[in-house]
C-alpha cells in the first residue's frame, strides 16, 4: 500500500504544472489599459498631512489572450483575460481559445480597443499587463457595471418631482401622473419615463485621479468615484479628456 500510495503521489505531482512565468509589458499604445477588481476603500495622507479618502482596485494578474488586427477583424484591439480557472472548470471552446496564452481559460474577458495604426510594442499573446503606463497624478476613466437598484418608481429612476401633496390627492403622492394622450393617437409611445429595473448599467467615470500604484503588491489607489459594487471588474485606461 505504501508503494502504491508514492506512485499515485508521483503522478498526481507530475500532472501539476508550475506557475506560467509571462512576460510582463504595458499596454502603452492609445490610452492604454488594465483591469482591477473594485478591493474597497481607505485613507491614506499627503504630504501637507491632509487625511484623503481613496478607493483600492486590486491589480490582479491581466494576461492577453487575442491581438485583433485590422486586416483579420476590421479593427486593431488587445483581448485580456482575468481571473484565470482551473482545469477542467472551462469549456472545451473557451479552453481551446486560451491555449495560446498557455491557460486554461478566464472568468473574465475584456477588450482594449485602440487606433489604427497603433503600434504594440512587445505586447504579445500569453504577456501579463503592468501599470507601467500610468502613475501618481495622472487622471483615468473607470469603467465598470454600476449597482443594480432593482425595480424602483419614477422619482428614484429619473428624479421627477411627484405631485402635490395638499389634501384630496389621496396616496398619488409620487405617481407619474398621465401617461397617454387623447383619442388621436390613441396609445402611448415609446421609452417614456416610467418605474422599472435600475441599475446594472455600464458607466464611465472620467477623470478619476491616481494616488499611487503598487505595482509590487498590485493595488491601484485612486481619490473619486469608481462605479459598481465592490468586488467588481473595474476597467482602468487614462483619461479621454485632457485636464492639463
Amino acid at each position: 500500500m505504501d508503494q502504491q500510495t508514492e506512485q499515485q503521489s508521483e503522478k498526481s505531482s507530475e500532472q501539476v504544472s508550475a506557475p506560467t512565468q509571462r512576460q510582463k509589458v504595458a499596454l502603452s499604445a492609445g490610452r492604454g489599459g488594465i483591469l482591477g477588481i473594485k478591493a474597497g476603500m481607505t485613507q491614506v495622507f499627503t504630504e501637507n498631512g491632509d487625511n484623503m479618502a481613496v478607493t483600492v482596485i486590486d491589480l490582479r494578474p491581466n494576461v492577453v489572450t487575442q491581438l485583433k488586427t485590422k486586416e483579420k477583424d476590421g479593427y486593431q484591439a488587445v483581448q485580456v483575460g482575468m481571473l484565470e480557472r482551473k482545469a477542467g472548470k472551462a469549456s472545451k471552446p473557451e479552453g481551446g481559445h486560451a491555449k495560446a496564452s498557455q491557460s486554461n481559460g478566464f472568468y473574465y474577458f475584456q477588450e482594449f480597443r485602440l487606433n489604427d495604426g497603433d503600434k504594440l510594442d512587445g505586447v504579445a499573446v500569453g504577456s501579463e499587463l503592468s501599470t507601467d503606463f500610468i502613475k501618481a497624478g495622472d487622471y483615468v476613466d473607470l469603467r465598470s457595471i454600476s449597482k443594480g437598484k432593482g425595480f424602483q418608481g419614477g422619482m428614484k429612476r429619473f428624479h421627477m418631482a411627484g405631485g402635490p401633496r395638499s389634501h384630496g390627492a389621496s396616496v398619488s403622492h409620487r405617481s407619474l401622473g398621465s401617461i397617454g394622450n387623447r383619442a388621436d393617437p390613441a396609445k402611448c409611445f415609446k421609452n417614456k419615463k416610467m418605474a422599472g429595473q435600475m441599475g446594472r448599467v455600464w458607466v464611465t467615470v472620467q477623470n478619476v485621479k491616481v494616488v499611487s500604484v503598487d505595482a509590487e503588491n498590485g493595488l491601484l489607489l485612486v481619490h473619486g468615484s469608481v462605479p459598481g459594487p465592490k468586488s467588481s471588474v473595474v476597467a482602468v485606461r487614462k483619461a479621454v479628456k485632457d485636464l492639463e
